[in-house]
């Protein structure tokens, strides 16, 4: 049964969620997120983000504790569900999703971070798609 997100308190005109199996870099994220003024949603599990039915302008996906099959599909589903929605997928294995990325040549397809990634990096990423 999918988990239901987290939600943090912050700027209610933007909403990031973040995947990850980490919880260290899941609960570090939400927190440097939320001090930048953005609102977030947490969650250990992939089908999160399809299941928000509020403003979402980002999902920052953390793809390495999970199945490459899974991850590819929640990422092709996602833009398929919510066009507007960027992916952010921060990976140590930036070449299995460039595929990904060529497949979907649109302005809110998924972006590679490869890593390390720092919030600082990844908060940059999300104000400059989103010209913040």
């Amino acid at each position: 049964m999918p988990q239901k997100l987290e939600s943090k308190a912050g700027d209610p005109d933007l909403e990031v969620a973040i995947i990850s199996d980490n919880p260290e870099t899941l609960d570090g994220l939400c927190e440097y997120l939320e001090g930048a003024g953005i609102t977030t949603h947490g969650s250990r599990q992939l089908e999160a983000p399809l299941l928000m039915s509020g403003p979402l302008a980002a999902v920052v996906l953390f793809p390495d504790d999970f199945s490459i099959g899974d991850v590819l599909d929640l990422v092709t589903r996602l833009l398929r569900a919510r066009p507007n929605v960027r992916a952010l997928i921060v990976t140590g294995d930036p070449r299995r999703y460039e595929a990904l990325v060529a497949s979907h040549a649109v302005s809110a397809g998924p972006m590679i971070i490869p890593k390390p990634a720092w919030g600082w990096t990844i908060l940059d990423s999300i104000r400059a798609d989103l010209a913040l």
